[in-house]
């Protein structure tokens, strides 16, 4: 397999999806959701909370936490403790559940979209080897999606430096688990469900099946990143290498697997499609 040539793949599909504001669009709405506007309200509730009741909550469910998970928790007061876990392991599910949303609404659409353009027929009968072809629709919606996440990990980091930073001392984040997070854990996730996706839409025969097939593989993975975010807790630094090691080797696999799985006819739509 030639990377050349499955980045040629990626190149065409991602400068089709630069001219389409129906799939850009919603996806700047999407990551402006989670990243921004969602962080901005709770971690504003939580800086302007001081002693009431919900701090008082927050507190006494951080008292249940098994000690080594209250130790890794920052701060003086139970309003800096309260918003640091806000900050840091309350919403860093959102940091695996964007990308994976918008790279599982690209890919989905990625083979049986040239199905239905015609521009199946160009792939199948060009010098292109499958996987390179795979590969290369599934680089085409990892880049948008894993630069999504950079992005917004950015403003995340300036928005919880900027309404909780001064409990907690000063600009405190990222945090170490946080950078392990998006550069270690968070590409095998997306990779993964894309091997998935792409293996399901080369064997569907419409759009919306596809992106039924999608969601079908998005939901348990993204409950999977929040029972591993949640986990970043009781070991941060550590939990965090080892469960992106894992996710890595899982992935590799599935790609192992799906990558094989693309026959010619398909992207024809002719031929079995079990």
């Amino acid at each position: 397999m030639s990377i050349r040539r499955a980045w040629i793949v990626a190149r065409l599909d991602l400068h089709r999806l630069t001219r389409s504001k129906d799939y850009l669009v919603p996806l700047v709405i999407l990551a402006s959701i989670f990243f921004v506007i969602i962080p901005w309200v709770m971690l504003g509730i939580v800086s302007r909370a001081g002693g009431s009741d919900l701090i008082q909550r927050i507190g006494g469910v951080l008292q249940s936490l098994p000690q080594i998970a209250q130790d890794n928790v920052k701060g003086s007061t139970p309003q800096a403790r309260a918003a640091y876990t806000f900050a840091v392991y309350l919403l860093a599910p959102v940091a695996i559940v964007v990308p994976l949303t918008i790279s599982s609404a690209i890919g989905a659409y990625g083979l049986i979209g040239d199905r239905e353009k015609g521009t199946g027929e160009y792939l199948a009968h060009s010098p292109l080897h499958t996987s390179e072809i795979f590969y290369g629709k599934l680089i085409a919606a990892f880049i948008p999606g894993y630069l999504a996440t950079i992005a917004g990990f950015g403003v995340y980091a300036l928005i919880v430096n900027t309404r909780v930073g001064g409990l907690l001392g000063g600009w405190f984040f990222p945090t170490p688990e946080w950078w392990i997070l998006i550069l270690w854990v968070v590409p095998p996730f997306i990779i993964f469900s894309l091997g998935v996706i792409l293996w399901a839409s080369g064997r569907v025969q419409s759009a919306p099946a596809a992106q039924q097939a999608s969601t079908l593989v998005t939901l348990p993975v993204i409950v999977m990143a929040y029972g591993v975010t949640s986990g970043l807790a009781l070991d941060p630094v550590r939990g965090a290498i080892g469960i992106g090691a894992v996710a890595w080797v899982v992935a590799l696999l599935v790609l192992r697997f799906t990558s094989r799985g693309l026959k010619r006819e398909r992207l024809l739509g002719t031929g079995s499609q079990n």
